[in-house]
């Protein structure tokens, strides 16, 4: 077992977020391939928690998440909530 680790820094998905409509019919397998890197968290029974990171250079959201030790979910809000307040909030462009 790491000693002296809170938590564990990773990508939530392998590309940007989806622009509104894009994946409307999209095949479910390549929808799972989407959630590749959550999986082995949810499969150890790991709290984890995604929080944003940056925009993509079109302009969508790259996710990240936080993974943390059993029962950690404590340390987890509050290294998201510092993660949140150093990367600022994200204004989605009016789609309608």
């Amino acid at each position: 077992m790491l000693r002296g680790v809170d938590a564990i820094l990773a990508p939530a998905t392998p590309s940007a977020a989806f622009a509104i409509g894009e994946k409307g019919g999209a095949d479910p397998v390549e929808m799972y391939l989407n959630d590749v890197f959550t999986v082995p968290v949810n499969l150890a029974g790991l709290p984890g928690i995604s929080v944003p990171g940056a925009l993509s250079a079109d302009g969508l959201p790259l996710g990240l998440q936080l993974i943390g030790r059993p029962f950690g979910e404590e340390m987890l809000f509050s290294l998201a909530h510092v993660m949140e307040q150093a990367v600022g909030r994200f204004s989605p462009q009016q789609w309608w």
